[in-house]
């Protein structure tokens, strides 16, 4: 009665395995989308904030262009204003107005080039980062239907072992299988393992000797004391063939004696 349960315990521990790493993977899939998501999203911050960049830079050149005309203006019409001084303080006062007038030209045609230059800068950028997030769109729509995909695949195999698992579990006790469950995902997909000589092959712990005897016995259900999962008894087979071998030479050893004597 008890090997019948062992035997359900050992084919529902393969289709629970399976069953959990497939939902793993599920919830894991996703992870990829959202980083792929979070870099579109970066790109995308930083095109906004180069473009409001570029339409500022835009507007500054307008205002130091209307500065520069404003200037020459200015510097025209001091230079008419020559032709009606009449003392040389006039003079000079006036030659030093044409004077500042040409700075201020000179100051704003600098201006202009330096923000001309940053349009360019920025106006590369933005074509750069704009073929990046075109890119990235694709890959994330790529990334999408594939996604959709593995899980509606996952989706139809997590289907079968349910079903699977549905065949199996009738008969056995239900606090067994939610602690089996349990171990199942905390054990790397192990909740059922052979006990070898004193030994549990979960946790390779020796086991202490009437506990190991109760193992072997195989009338209930017994939890490994350090791993928790579920232990049956094994024979260790290299062991006895040792004992079988010492067994075969001690007869052949008495065979010879006899014929001897």
């Amino acid at each position: 009665m008890m090997q019948e349960v062992f035997d359900k315990l050992r084919s529902l521990q393969d289709v629970l395995s399976r069953k959990f790493e497939i939902e793993k993977e599920i919830h894991e899939i996703p992870k990829a989308l959202v980083t792929k998501n979070e870099l579109l999203n970066r790109l995308k911050k930083t095109y906004i904030v180069k473009n409001k960049q570029l339409e500022e830079a835009k507007e500054r050149i307008k205002t130091f262009r209307q500065k520069l005309i404003d200037a020459e203006n200015e510097r025209e019409n001091y230079e008419k204003q020559m032709d009606l001084i009449k003392t040389q303080r006039e003079y000079e006062a006036l030659d030093k107005e044409i004077k500042d007038a040409i700075e201020k030209e000179q100051q704003f045609r600098k201006d202009i080039l330096k923000e001309e230059k940053t349009c360019e800068e920025l106006s590369y950028a933005l074509e750069k980062e704009e073929s990046m997030i075109k890119q990235q769109e694709d890959e994330l729509k790529s990334e999408q239907e594939k996604i959709e995909k593995e899980s509606k695949d996952r989706g139809k195999k997590l289907k079968e072992l349910q079903q699977n698992e549905n065949k199996i579990t009738p008969g056995l006790d239900e606090e067994i299988l939610f602690k089996f469950e349990r171990i199942i995902k905390s054990k790397a997909g192990l909740g059922i393992v052979p006990v070898k000589g004193a030994v549990c092959t979960g946790c390779h712990m020796m086991l202490p000797a009437q506990f190991v005897n109760d193992v072997r016995a195989g009338e209930d259900i017994r939890f490994c004391p350090y791993c928790s999962r579920i232990l049956f008894y094994q024979e260790n087979v290299e062991e006895e063939d040792v004992l079988f071998n010492e067994e075969d030479a001690g007869s052949l050893a008495d065979l010879e004696d006899l014929d001897l004597n």
